[in-house]
This record gives structure tokens, sequence and C-alpha cells, in this order.
């Protein structure tokens, strides 16, 4: 008997492995990777505790789900009970191909208010069809019985009924297990990200993949269509060089490098260009080049670029 489980390299889900292996259950862990987050984590994880992680690239397809979401958003620009819908339609297709007959997550009822909710795992389940073969054993004994604890592949008894935020439970568990190293059990998405939420919340639907990149750094201006980008520091200068397009800077003076994501005409560049200056030195009077064109301006006083802040 074999199945997957999803694996995020955080200690619920490498507990809810070890209760099905102890189970006798052969368990083919997967984790994901997309624009949001990496698989760093469940790959350095696992390869401490001997699992061999199958890593699925969703990238493009998770972009989607961020975009047009069913259920909306979180707190902020996280998309939680759709990104986990994708990535339990994902481990389900993985799970045929590897001849597994059903699959595990690490999900904690009411550990997540939006999306470990009753509520939210029935949505869950509702966008991937495959509730009665998700097993979620940290809280299994507070669900209906999945077609694995119905069939006697698994022995519901042996499972847990663990509710809410305390890591009490887990923790004791994790000793039982001599499980001694774990990750904290924050998240690694960056749509959780207060800042990086509000900088991309506006141009959601309109942004492409390589310009994600762009709302992970930088300073973010906007006044109408215009939507400025300006380094922060030398490593951001130099991030902001690599994407190469749209760049805006000032050649003569010591300042940062920025993108002009968007503009509607020239008084935008031009906005641009005294928000640039700003962050020059000396301060004063400006040169500044966009798309090959020069622009000579004044600067910006810190209250007036202020406005445009992000």
């Amino acid at each position: 008997m074999k199945a997957v489980a999803l694996f995020s390299g955080g200690l619920d889900s490498l507990l809810a492995i070890k209760l099905i292996q102890n189970q006798g259950i052969e368990v083919v862990p997967v984790t994901f990777k997309g624009y949001f987050f990496s698989s760093e984590k469940a790959e350095r994880y696992g390869s401490l505790y001997g699992l061999d992680i199958h890593v699925i690239d969703f990238s493009d397809e998770h972009l989607n789900v961020v975009k047009n979401p069913v259920y909306g958003y979180g707190k902020n620009i996280n998309p939680c009970i759709d990104c986990h819908a994708l990535m339990i339609k994902k481990a389900g297709k993985y799970m045929e191909e590897v001849g597994g007959r059903f699959l595990i997550t690490g999900e904690v009822l009411g550990e997540r208010p939006f999306s470990q909710s009753i509520e939210g795992l029935k949505k869950v389940d509702k966008l991937t069809g495959l509730g009665d073969i998700t097993l979620r054993p940290l809280s299994a004994k507070l669900l209906p019985p999945t077609l694995p604890e119905r069939e006697g592949w698994i022995d519901r008894d042996k499972l847990l009924g663990i509710r809410g935020r305390s890591r009490k439970t887990q923790l004791k568990l994790a000793e039982d297990f001599g499980i001694k190293v774990y990750d904290t059990p924050a998240g690694g998405c960056i749509l959780t990200d207060v800042q990086f939420a509000r900088r991309i919340k506006p141009f959601i639907h309109e942004i492409e993949p390589e310009e994600i990149l762009l709302f992970r750094i930088g300073r973010h201006f906007r006044f109408g269509e215009m939507h400025l980008v300006i380094a922060r520091n030398q490593f951001e200068n130099e991030q902001l060089k690599n994407f190469g397009k749209n760049l805006i800077s000032a050649p003569d003076k010591k300042g940062p490098i920025g993108v002009l994501r968007k503009w509607g005409g020239e008084e935008d560049i031009i906005r641009a260009a005294r928000i640039i200056a700003r962050y020059c030195k000396p301060y004063g009077e400006t040169k500044v080049v966009f798309d090959g064109k020069e622009y000579t301006v004044q600067p910006f006083t810190f209250q007036e670029a202020e406005k445009f802040l992000i």
C-alpha cells in the first residue's frame, strides 16, 4: 500500500508522514515550488529525515490561482484554500503515476482560521474532488472517516484529533518519534507578507512572471498609471539592472537605479525622474535618463516623494 504526502518541510507534515509510516504504509512525499515560494525548506528537512522528496513545479498554474482564486484571499493576498486545493490536485495526479491509493496532508483543524477551519477544508475538498482519499492524520478523529479509514487500510484509532494553534501535542509527538530538529510553523509564502501584498495587490491581475521579482524589493511609488520601483541599496541596484527593462537612473550622480514599470505619458516619466532625483547625491538639479532620453529635473522633497509611496 502506497500513499502520497504533501510535505512542506514543517513539523506537522513530517508528523503526518510518521503516523502513516508507522501503520506499514509506504509514503511518497511531494513538495511544491512556484513564483512565491521555493522547495528549499522541504528538500532540506526531507534530506535530514531520510525522505526522498519529489518536487512539483506548478509556477504558472499557481500564478493563475493567485490572480483568480475561487474562494478569495486571506488577510493579505494569500489564496490559501485555492492554493491547497491546487497542491492536492497536483499530488493526486502524481499519486496515479506512482500507484498510490490515497493522499496525506499535515493540516490541523483550526490551526489557520481561513484555510483550516471545517468550512475551509470542505471548500478545499470541493475544489479537488479528492476529499474522500485525502487523509489528515493529525485531525482525522475530528473529521468524517475517509476511504482509507473505512476500508481498513488505516487504523483510525491510531490517528489523532488535534485542534487549534497549540503545539503541545505535536511537540510531544516529535519527542516520541525522536524528531529533534524542525523549523518554526511560520510559512514561507511571501503572499502572506503584509508589505509584499500591499505592493502587488493593485497590479495582481496584470503582472507577468518575470515582474514578480520587482515586488519583492525596493521602494514602490504609484500615481495614476505610473508605477515606479527604485532600489534601496547596491544589491537591489544590481537586481534591477539585471531585470534589464524600463530602467531609469541618474548616471552622473550617486543614487539608485529604478524600473518604471508603468507610465501613462511624459508627465509620469518626469514625475518618476523627480522621485529618482530625490534619492540622489548631491541633492539638487539632476539629469535622469530613461529609454535613451535625458530629463533634467528638480528633485521632489522628501514629503512630496512620500505622497506617492505605496
